[in-house]
């Protein structure tokens, strides 16, 4: 996931929290929470993953 994904991503979660708490309705403040955290676990996810994969690409050439 490129950073500027990352962001847009973030914006638009927190976008939907404010919303919610702007028109009162909590479990869309909930949803986006939630949201929230998936993005950064799934950028967390995909980060390690690359990061796996160059470690196994050093040790191959090796």
């Amino acid at each position: 996931m490129n950073t500027l994904a990352y962001h847009l991503l973030l914006i638009l979660c927190v976008a939907v929290e404010i919303w919610g708490q702007i028109i009162g309705v909590q479990d869309l403040t909930y949803v986006g929470a939630i949201a929230a955290l998936g993005v950064i676990g799934v950028d967390r996810l995909l980060l390690r993953a690359d990061r796996y994969e160059e470690f196994v690409e050093a040790g191959e050439e090796r």
